[in-house]
């Protein structure tokens, strides 16, 4: 789509992601797509079916970054967060992938979860939204009155340093293709098609994974939504100005902006080629809220938040389950606030969520979101199997009991130190 000035194909951005988002909320609030209830699932009660719907939505994302690169439709390659940026911050997609993986446990579900579950008519997820909301925008944006961030303050003094520069990106295409000296471009085909096709193989080789509409359409529909994202922040829309034609990125950027526009500081904010992640986009509306509602702050990641919403409010009407929820009890609100923070600090961390991370970024292949993935899947599961042994040993389960006994059982501590039986 071409047009001649940007602010309508800002608009039009904006309005396709909308509705992009808008349709994913409500299919994930009517197939209860959930990735914090897989791992559930899969450690509580050894159901594999939810895991199977994410990696369904991984393996659709991957097939289609590659065929969209491969044709030359779309690329990845510059993207916001950077998935494949050549800094390998290994230890912050560790940290922060632990950090959010507890964090969603303790807060019932991840970002995207908690914006299916306040269309759902859910308040305490309303409280959960703002307080991530704070603690991702407080991350990356300096406290009144100073130039410290959350992050320069508590993360990157010794995380930072520990980042290795890598002479080339850091998916797996590109680090494989220059250690063996082959085309980057023909590696990552031929690594992201068989890593689809292994995953499409371990999903549907499952009769239960195969007779289920419900996980089928909504592993579908969150990849397939990853993919338009990428396309309409990549290539759906043009400008052509005096006859010179310019991305949606190009025209947005810095130097473009000030010798097309007038007016520097309406420049609109984090324009790039990007997809669903929601941490960040969550964070962002604080500071739109901060920047007084500027049309120059609303960005892709608020659209896709609002449209995620507004998709599961329609979904829970029509389907009459709408139902408002409140938290049980004083240490059941303690322990989602907990678990915000540790969400909204983990998330901006690890650059991305379960969703931003797990599927957006696993779709470019990027060895760090490998990397955070694996992590907030562990910190998640040993959170679960902590809340276990409290819960049925009560008195008996010190966290330190609890945390020996949860390594015992992943096979990462002798069974001789188990302190707790596992009933």
């Amino acid at each position: 789509m071409i047009f001649d000035n940007f602010s309508s194909a800002h608009l039009t951005v904006l309005i396709s992601v909308f509705a992009i988002a808008f349709i994913m909320g409500a299919v994930i609030n009517k197939t209860n797509f959930c990735t914090m209830g897989a791992v559930s699932d899969l450690v509580n009660i050894g159901d594999k079916n939810r895991m199977r719907a994410w990696f369904f939505a991984m393996a659709v994302a991957i097939i289609g970054v590659t065929i969209f690169e491969l044709s030359g439709i779309a690329s990845v390659d510059s993207t916001l967060p950077p998935y494949r940026g050549s800094n390998f911050a290994w230890l912050e997609y560790i940290l922060g992938g632990l950090l959010f993986g507890i964090g969603m446990t303790m807060g019932s579900g991840c970002a995207n979860k908690a914006l299916i579950r306040i269309g759902g008519g859910n308040i305490k997820s309303i409280v959960l939204f703002i307080v991530v909301s704070i603690s991702a925008y407080f991350m990356i944006n300096p406290f009144p009155g100073t130039d410290s961030t959350l992050y320069s303050l508590l993360f990157y003094p010794w995380t930072s340093p520990a980042s290795i520069s890598l002479s080339t990106q850091q998916d797996l295409g590109s680090v494989i293709g220059t250690a063996i000296d082959t085309d980057i471009g023909s590696t990552r085909a031929v690594i992201g098609l068989s890593l689809a096709v292994a995953l499409l193989w371990l999903i549907f080789k499952s009769a239960d994974f195969r007779s289920s509409f419900d996980n089928k359409l909504g592993g579908f529909t969150v990849g397939a939504a990853v993919l338009a994202v990428w396309f309409a922040t990549s290539s759906l829309v043009t400008i052509n100005v005096d006859d010179e034609t310019f991305s949606w990125t190009e025209y947005a950027s810095a130097e473009s902006w000030d010798m097309l526009e007038d007016d520097s500081e309406a420049r609109p904010r984090d324009v790039a080629v990007q997809s669903f992640t929601f941490i960040n986009p969550i964070g962002q509306t604080t500071r739109y809220a901060v920047k007084s509602f500027d049309n120059a702050y609303l960005t892709v990641g608020i659209a896709a938040v609002l449209g995620v919403i507004l998709g599961s409010l329609i979904w829970s009407l029509i389907s009459r389950s709408f139902r408002i929820e409140w938290f049980v009890n004083f240490r059941d609100f303690i322990t989602h606030v907990i678990g915000a923070i540790l969400m909204g600090t983990g998330g901006v961390l690890a650059l991305g969520c379960t969703i931003g991370q797990g599927i957006t970024g696993v779709s470019t292949l990027s060895t760090g979101s490998v990397l955070a993935l694996i992590s907030i899947i562990f910190g998640s599961t040993m959170t679960m199997k902590i809340q276990y042994y409290k819960m049925i040993h009560e008195e008996d389960a010190t966290f330190i009991k609890a945390l020996v006994s949860s390594l015992v059982d992943l096979k990462l501590l002798p069974a001789s130190m188990r302190s707790l039986e596992n009933y």
